[in-house]
């Protein structure tokens, strides 16, 4: 752990104005040193002069295992430290918000993985000094999360074929798109569409045979891909994504169709907006910010609005 002096008792507040009449802000970063880029290495050097250590104290936490960015972000909850920020790819981002949802304190992200769909879809910067300069600012907002079978997540959970790469790309130890693009290309042939039931809070049910689902709050899966190009992180609802598996020489036309945030357009695409529902499906792997995980056959989606508050670009506090 590095510090910058951080206050063992921090005041507890709800806004980050006119810094001159308050005392210095408390902050933690949670930096996973092996997320995606080369440049990570230097982060800490880079948060030490990027930051502006007259408005606010902080600390650099640097993460040894899974899991211990949770720990850290909890500890910084229930220390009363004001801002802790994810240095890290989704999945960072994912256990560092999982412990700040309805909680006081702001939630900030530098991002610095291999996707980085989140911070692609609020506009925040990939540069790590750009990314700092917006911390600077504290311009904050509050955002919907939601959670799948009581397991939290941001911006985008999902099952099928997603879910499969998700598992794959974990289990690589090479990151970055072509890697991702890799096992696309090479678990597609075999992957047979699965029978889903799904059921929304509405009353609406659907039985369904699908390559993948996606229960999207952002846009993005990541790499300037936009799954679900209409989605707000504010509007109380998750875009429930069904998407049929493309013939083979269909693959480019989708592909184009999900760089331009035009997929909705495809035949292949449904999405329906959804405050809940249930799905029951056959196989337990499930996509959960970009990370694999296993859960029950029976799944349970809520929405969790307006429950996480968060450091954003000032022209981008409604996307």
């Amino acid at each position: 752990m590095q510090s910058g002096e951080l206050p063992k008792k921090p005041m507890k507040t709800n806004a980050l104005k006119d810094h001159s009449r308050q005392e210095k802000r408390s902050i933690r970063f949670i930096v996973n040193p092996f997320s995606g880029r080369k440049t990570n290495q230097n982060i800490s050097e880079i948060i030490h002069s990027a930051i502006n250590s007259e408005i606010y104290n902080y600390e650099i936490c640097l993460t040894k295992s899974e899991g211990h960015a949770k720990q850290l972000s909890r500890e910084a909850v229930e220390a009363g430290i004001h801002i802790v920020i994810a240095v890290g790819g989704d999945g960072t981002i994912n256990e560092v918000a999982s412990q700040i949802i309805n909680s006081e304190t702001i939630f900030g992200i530098i991002p610095v993985g291999s996707g980085n769909g989140l911070a692609r879809h609020m506009g925040i910067p990939l540069s790590v000094p750009k990314a700092i300069q917006l911390i600077n600012e504290s311009n904050i907002t509050s955002i919907d999360t939601a959670t799948i079978n009581e397991k939290p997540f941001v911006s985008i959970a999902g099952i099928g074929f997603d879910a499969l790469v998700a598992e794959k790309f974990s289990e690589s130890n090479k990151r970055g798109f072509f890697s991702y693009l890799r096992i696309v290309i090479q678990e597609y042939f075999n992957y047979k569409p699965r029978k889903y039931v799904i059921q929304f809070n509405d009353g609406k049910r659907l039985e369904v045979r699908a390559f993948f689902i996606s229960f999207a709050n952002s846009s993005q899966f990541g790499y300037n891909t936009s799954i679900a190009p209409h989605a707000k992180l504010d509007d109380g609802k998750l875009d429930v994504c069904i998407v049929q598996k493309p013939r083979i020489f269909d693959m480019p036309t989708v592909a184009n169709l999900l760089l331009l945030k035009r997929i909705h357009k495809s035949s292949l695409v449904k999405i329906i907006p959804s405050s809940g529902l249930q799905v029951i499906r056959s196989e337990r792997a499930i996509n959960l910010d970009g990370e694999a995980v296993k859960l029950k056959k029976k799944l349970e989606i809520k929405v969790k609005p307006l429950s996480l508050k968060i450091i954003i670009p000032k022209n981008d506090s409604k996307k």
